[in-house]
């Protein structure tokens, strides 16, 4: 029997929604559990052939118990090692190499030294930082927020350079993006499962949270819809995630990447409504069935993204 897990949190309606789905598809020799964990021993392989990871960001010790089941050969979604290495800077100057329109965006050292840190660990840093060319770029009212954070936490909206200054000073150890704005005509949010599958949602990230996804929205352009999708797969493949999200503001046409890291993304029937709970429940059912029927047992069956993929066989993907 291959077992499917879910490691999952305070989440209580995808999980078991996933749960049930998987099992009353009654896949031969397939069948899905919620993740139990009584001791992780270094590796040793655990009883499940997929897990779904809903959680690790939150939980350290899970993120170690997944890389332990990943290197004894567990399918885990999304990839531990390669979440544990992104962040939202790096996609971007990712998405940028294979072609995906981005705002303009700088990193900002951070307002507060680093603990153990004084004025000697930073003499490769020139004073003053080039301000002014960074705010010539990106323009005023911009956004400010983590270059590796998410779930909208520590995002700021700055009018002007003295706005920035102090809500600079509030984030502390945080190291922030400082993003241009992207004045939108229409936004999406988009689940992506297995680099390619793609569902587009109509979103409005102004909204409260519970409001967010659009019921009855206006009618989109076939073209902006094409290209959405185009840029989706090709942001995924890139990065090798299984299960994501990635917003695009449309402006002058033009689908803008604005968050493409959430690899635990929001699955709660309350928020995203229940036509699109049932296709993700039953896109990534299928998945995670897939996934346990091409598991080889003792083999590495995690998803690496062509960026990893491309430095190891030397070869360069060409992206459609």
């Amino acid at each position: 029997m291959k077992k499917i897990g879910i490691l999952f949190g305070q989440e209580n309606t995808f999980p078991q929604a996933f749960i049930d789905r998987v099992n009353e598809k009654k896949a031969k020799g397939i069948m899905a559990e919620a993740v139990t964990i009584d001791m992780v021993e270094q590796a040793k392989p655990t009883d499940y052939a997929v897990i779904i990871d809903r959680i690790s960001q939150d939980v350290p010790f899970y993120r170690a118990y997944l890389k332990n089941a990943a290197i004894s050969g567990t399918a885990v979604i999304n990839n531990p090692f390669w979440w544990s290495a992104d962040e939202k800077f790096f996609n971007n100057a990712l998405a940028e190499k294979v072609g995906v329109p981005v705002p303009k965006t700088f990193i900002l050292p951070t307002s507060h030294r680093p603990p153990d840190t004084d004025e000697n660990s930073f003499r490769n840093m020139k004073f003053p930082f080039a301000w002014e060319h960074m705010f010539d770029t990106i323009g005023f009212p911009a956004y400010m927020k983590p270059h590796d954070g998410g779930g909208w936490k520590s995002v700021y909206r700055v009018e002007n350079p003295q706005d920035l200054w102090k809500k600079h000073g509030e984030t502390e150890n945080l190291v922030m993006m400082l993003q241009e704005e992207i004045n939108f005509t229409e936004y999406f949010r988009c689940y992506v499962l297995n680099t390619d599958n793609v569902h587009i949602m109509q979103y409005e990230p102004r909204n409260p949270h519970h409001l967010r996804y659009v019921i009855d929205g206006p009618p989109v352009k076939q073209e902006i819809l094409d290209l959405v999708k185009k840029y989706c797969i090709r942001l995924n493949k890139a990065l090798g995630y299984d299960f994501n999200t990635v917003e695009f503001a449309i402006r002058d046409g033009i689908p803008y990447a604005i968050d493409f890291c959430n690899p635990a993304p929001d699955a709660d029937i309350n928020s995203v409504g229940q036509e699109n709970f049932d296709w993700i429940v039953e896109n990534a059912a299928n998945m995670a069935i897939d996934k346990a029927k091409q598991y080889k047992k003792d083999k590495m069956n995690l998803t690496w993204g062509t960026f990893v993929k491309d430095q190891i066989t030397g070869k360069k993907t060409v992206y459609k």
